[in-house]
């Protein structure tokens, strides 16, 4: 049967193929979903660290509000809704201000607006430097796109500043060898991270210029780079022990925390600073070496690929935290803002969920009397001698149609009832 096709053109697989791939589509949504069964609106648990989000191009044209799983499907059923994968520090927009006349299903009572939320043209169904959609109506192939962690937009290969997509760090077979991405234009906030053991950047084919501080100008400079290991030239701040230290951490797989810092390394992006760090001592040396608050960037303009546990490397003293808080990117110092984190979480989610299934079906079946326990499993017989007898009789050349299984659970059901 493999390869064949029914009378619609359709490609026929087998059933071990069909329940893998319902399997694997309730993975990938669970992992979307982060484990949200949709039940009940998010709005209660204010902005969350890290949830599915939905734009509703019906109700919201402009792009300026977002749902959560549960206003998706209740509130927002039959509209034109965009898929935003997840989005960071969030609360759920459904039926406030934006939504005029329009009201909330699940929970109606929300404040007018949410002032927290932040939108960018994904919410308008547009990605990339080029917005364009995606699925893009005018392209014959739809490639995959790569998101930024700080921005959250998704970028198409081509887009990302690179002069050839070999630089993007991928094994033999083309998975990513990077955790995370950060694009071109968030690379200028993030320019620090060139001051890092080269090891936190994922290995692969991209050109490496580290950046070097001018002490005169308190300018970054990108200097060319010749070895690996070389430390620049005329800048003492690299011959620090704090450094060399990152660099041996780093290296062994194994990255020490300041003393006194959460081992965690959380920090809610939606919590204050001095409440991230309430109860720690951060009056530490920098690992750096260098007032990343004072300093003027100046990047190669290249998107930034990162290895795994990169976040783990960031110092944590007062004048990177002051930094931190001014651009508003706190939240990389909480591992469990990334996407790993977050399908871990949704991974665990969906394991507990079928157990919980499989616990109840049993304790339901251990409660019924004896008769209805043969009852079960006799039918149970029945389908599976039905299913072999039916597979065995129809001709393996041709497909099985939709029809023929209808037929085949219609045979089953008079079978019964001639029983009974």
């Amino acid at each position: 049967m493999d390869g064949t096709f029914d009378d619609e053109g359709q490609p026929s697989f087998t059933i071990d193929e069909y329940l893998e791939e319902i399997e694997e589509r309730e993975l990938e949504a669970d992992l979307v979903l982060g484990g949200d069964e949709g039940k009940e609106c998010t709005y209660n648990k204010g902005y969350m660290k890290r949830q599915a989000v939905f734009s509703c191009i019906t109700c919201t044209p402009d792009g300026n509000a977002g749902v959560c799983t549960a206003c998706s499907l209740s509130c927002h059923d039959g509209h034109q809704i965009v898929e935003l994968w997840t989005k960071r520090n969030f609360r759920c927009d459904c039926g406030n201000s934006k939504f005029g006349e329009f009201y909330c299903k699940i929970f109606p009572s929300k404040d007018i607006e949410n002032v927290e939320n932040s939108y960018n043209h994904n919410f308008k169904g547009l990605y990339c430097t080029c917005s364009r959609p995606y699925p893009d109506p005018d392209s014959e192939e739809q490639i995959e796109m790569i998101q930024c962690c700080l921005c959250e937009d998704w970028f198409h290969e081509e887009h990302l500043g690179l002069e050839s997509s070999d630089e993007i760090p991928r094994d033999e077979e083309g998975e990513p060898l990077y955790e995370d991405f950060i694009c071109k234009a968030c690379s200028e906030v993030c320019f620090f991270l060139k001051l890092y053991p080269e090891v936190i950047l994922a290995a692969g084919k991209q050109p490496n210029a580290p950046v070097q501080v001018s002490k005169d100008k308190g300018i970054l400079e990108d200097k060319p780079s010749t070895c690996r290991s070389e430390k620049p030239l005329g800048d003492a701040s690299y011959d620090s022990p704090k450094i060399d230290e990152a660099q041996t951490s780093v290296d062994s797989g194994s990255i020490s925390n300041v003393k006194g810092l959460p081992q965690d390394g959380s920090c809610n992006s939606s919590t204050a600073l001095n409440k991230c760090t309430e109860g720690t001592s951060l009056h530490v040396n920098c690992l750096l070496g260098v007032n990343i608050v004072a300093a003027s960037p100046v990047t190669n303009g290249k998107p930034i690929f990162l290895s795994k546990n990169w976040r783990d490397a960031l110092c944590k003293c007062n004048t990177c935290l002051e930094y931190y808080n001014q651009k508003r990117i706190a939240f990389l110092l909480d591992k469990d803002d990334s996407i790993v984190e977050y399908e871990k979480m949704a991974k665990q989610k969906r394991e507990e969920k079928l157990q919980q299934q499989e616990s109840a079906e049993l304790s339901l079946f251990n409660k019924l009397g004896h008769v209805e326990k043969v009852e079960i499993l006799k039918g149970i017989e029945e389908m599976k001698d039905g299913l072999r007898n039916f597979l065995e009789s129809t001709d393996t050349s041709k497909p099985i149609t939709a029809a023929d299984v209808h037929q085949f659970f219609d045979d089953i059901k008079n079978k019964r009832r001639r029983l009974e």
